[in-house]
């Protein structure tokens, strides 16, 4: 049973917290079995969030968002550009 999928912020945090066990010496493999996560877990995370503060998080959200939105706006006006191509074939 799967649990819940942790929060960007909370990756960040594990992944600061790999960073100081390894200072301290611990390996790779038993610090992330601290953290609570898999190798490849802590691969993809390092590869998504690596080296990302919190504000540099919080606008990469933003940014997110922003391009979601945009997203939809242009799909909108691409169906209503195709609507009235259609409509004023008809009309000729």
């Amino acid at each position: 049973m799967a649990g819940k999928r942790p929060k960007p912020e909370e990756i960040v945090s594990k992944l600061r917290q790999v960073e100081v066990l390894q200072g301290q010496g611990m390996s790779i493999a038993d610090a992330v079995r601290q953290i609570g996560v898999t190798q490849q877990t802590y691969y993809r995370w390092r590869k998504l969030y690596g080296g990302m503060g919190r504000d540099q998080l919080k606008r990469l959200k933003e940014l997110e968002k922003e391009n979601q939105r945009l997203r939809r706006a242009v799909s909108d006006l691409t169906l209503d550009k195709l609507i009235l191509t259609e409509a004023a074939q008809g009309n000729f």
